[in-house]
């Protein structure tokens, strides 16, 4: 579930909450062959039938309603099993080839583990929350190692403790259902801050990937020394910086960030490609040709400005997937898609003729960056 979809639910929730309405929220915990949404995909449901986000292309949100309705009545948490095959769902014919396991909690204002969960989600913060499908109890996991709430016996909450921690390390953290040693089944979901992307250059290629970038959830951040581009009728929703590439040094880049170069300016590009190797962000994009970013690079080397292999493997050039593209919305799909595949760790690949799991990712997001494709 990506960061505006969760921004969109809370909002709903906050919004309900002031109005006096109950609410429940069902999340994905599970799932079993192919299905539309993975686990933490998650819906808010009020107590008058509305709902907010999807957990499916449309076939089980109405089911889920139901059952929402009655754990909203009853506070009694609910897992509720849905067989998606062709001849099994309802006699709809949805044909998904798959199953998923969905829990539905009612959102009670009294229970700190839930206030806080929901207080993590809204601000962004790295956290797990481990629920076990069978049993009761739940333990909050923060990123430094803080807990809150009760699971037990000890060794289950060991395991949580420890699968949580490792969920967090990972570049791009998903919920997941995990087996404990003891057979228990332990649902680990996921907060996380919303992904960045800064874009060093406010040129009018910047305008579409800004705009699609903040529509997927993205916080974005803008640099460039031209103000009177950086404003936000023309990047609605992003951070924008006035700096100079020489002010470039006192700037400290968000954790994590992903970062792109597009000034169409070689001097401010070679200045920001120095500033961006440097900063250890785990991903560097440059647009244009490869030619052009070893044109940078050679120019750093002239400086006695080098930088080892480790810093150059994650320097993507030509940056985005070989689609084609053209305008400047088409070059914006292409950078974002790549950036979508190289996070949760595809290859960006055509679907077609897969016959595995479409959401089993076969490659990590620390592939090298320097290929040899000549076009976006």
């Amino acid at each position: 579930m990506n960061a505006a979809e969760t921004r969109a639910l809370l909002d709903a929730l906050n919004a309900a909450t002031e109005r006096g309405q109950r609410a429940a929220i069902a999340t994905v915990v599970g799932v079993q062959g192919s299905a539309y949404r993975r686990e933490g995909t998650r819906m808010l449901v009020l107590d008058d039938g509305a709902q907010v986000c999807m957990l499916s292309g449309g076939c089980l949100e109405a089911e889920v309603v139901e059952v929402a309705l009655e754990v909203i009545r009853s506070g009694v948490p609910t897992i509720t099993h849905y067989d998606l095959s062709e001849d099994a769902t309802w006699g709809l014919g949805i044909g998904c080839g798959g199953s998923v396991d969905v829990r539905v909690e009612r959102v009670d204002a009294d229970d700190p583990v839930m206030g806080a969960w929901l207080a993590a989600l809204g601000q962004g913060e790295l956290a797990a929350l481990a629920v076990p499908l069978k049993g009761e109890g739940r333990l909050l996991i923060t990123a430094d190692g803080e807990t809150q709430g009760h699971l037990s016996p000890a060794p289950l909450r060991d395991f949580a403790v420890q699968a949580a921690r490792e969920r967090l390390g990972q570049l791009e953290p998903r919920a997941v259902t995990l087996a404990a040693p003891d057979g228990t089944p332990l649902f680990i979901d996921i907060s996380t801050p919303p992904p960045v992307l800064v874009l060093y250059g406010a040129g009018h290629d910047a305008m579409p990937l800004s705009r699609g970038a903040h529509d997927l959830g993205y916080e974005v951040h803008v640099i460039d020394p031209r103000g009177a581009y950086l404003t936000p009728g023309r990047f609605p929703g992003a951070i924008l910086h006035d700096l100079a590439p020489e002010d470039l040094r006192g700037f400290t880049l968000p954790a994590r960030a992903s970062l792109l170069i597009m000034n169409h300016h070689l001097d401010r590009d070679r200045v920001c490609l120095h500033h961006a190797l440097n900063s250890g962000a785990p991903y560097v994009g440059v647009l244009g040709p490869l030619s052009r970013a070893q044109g940078l690079l050679d120019e750093l080397e002239t400086e006695s400005v080098t930088f080892s292999d480790a810093e150059l493997a994650r320097l993507r050039a030509p940056v985005g997937l070989r689609l084609g593209a053209e305008a400047p919305e088409e070059v914006a799909l292409s950078i974002l898609a790549e950036l979508m595949a190289w996070r949760r760790g595809y290859d960006g690949g055509f679907l077609s003729g897969h016959a595995g799991r479409i959401h089993d990712a076969h490659t990590h997001a620390a592939s090298p960056a320097l290929g040899a494709s000549p076009e976006q």
